[in-house]
């Protein structure tokens, strides 16, 4: 029988999950390792600070208190896989918003999928895009075709093999309609940041700070080949990443500059 291990950043309770585990439940051992809250963007850490919990929720169902995604990926290959087993197949989501361009440097979502990859384990992230308000998007669209998506390609890999090299994951992104297309693959696209740090004072006066969000813009691809374009044209995105973050056309400019 196939193992599939599943994770997400979102917690133990959300929809994503619930609507992924359904994708795939009949196509292998499935064994769920979750944060036991949301842990958004908290990208590709592990917890070394602090002891972690495993709370059994239900058979092949736990939730790790305080871990982020990687943390479930890490203690799940050392203490709830037998020595020298591996999953087949790591699915992390389904994420409750894009994970596009440089977002991915940020997304837990994508950094448990590639937690999955450094360990050689076929390994996708599914991300369920969001018009401009994710509630909006669970109550009109919901996760149907995501849910579609996953179950799709986790058939592809079990059935005919990971087409990716050796530690390489693939990000997925689903795009907010009742009906897609087709696939696309991309590659990251260019995203556009603004400052979205918000001032507030509590009861007493004093002052915090809370992040934004910002809005999904990007700079046009030659050939219209990133994942935004294809998510606005209505496409699933499938873009091929690696952990090597080298950045090899600057090499040689660097040697020369030093």
């Amino acid at each position: 029988m196939k193992r599939i291990l599943i994770t997400n950043d979102d917690g133990f309770e959300s929809l994503g999950l619930k609507a992924l585990i359904e994708a795939v439940q009949d196509l292998g051992e499935v064994l769920v390792v979750v944060p036991a809250s949301e842990k958004s963007a908290c990208g590709h850490s592990l917890t070394l600070t602090k002891p972690l919990r495993f709370v059994q929720l239900d058979d092949n169902f736990y939730k790790l208190e305080d871990g982020t995604p990687t943390d479930c990926v890490y203690l799940a290959l050392s203490s709830l896989y037998p020595k020298g087993v591996k999953p087949d197949l790591v699915l992390s989501g389904i994420n409750r918003g894009a994970n596009m361009g440089e977002d991915i440097t940020y997304s837990g979502t994508v950094a448990g999928a590639m937690e999955g990859a450094i360990y050689g384990i076929p390994s996708i992230a599914i991300s369920q895009v969001c018009n401009s308000n994710c509630e909006e998007m669970e109550m009109s669209i919901g996760y149907d075709q995501a849910k579609f998506v996953a179950r799709d390609l986790a058939k592809r890999v079990l059935e005919k093999g990971w087409p990716l090299g050796e530690r390489k994951c693939l990000n997925v992104n689903v795009p907010p309609t009742k009906e897609f297309k087709g696939y696309k693959v991309t590659k990251a696209g260019y995203r556009v940041y603004f400052n979205e740090a918000h001032l507030h004072r509590n009861p007493r006066g004093l002052e915090y700070w809370w992040l934004g969000l910002h809005p999904l813009e990007w700079v046009p691809s030659q050939n219209r080949e990133c994942d935004f374009e294809a998510i606005k044209e209505g496409y699933v995105s499938l873009t091929p990443l690696t952990a090597d973050l080298t950045a090899y056309k600057e090499i040689p400019k660097l040697k020369s500059w030093i």
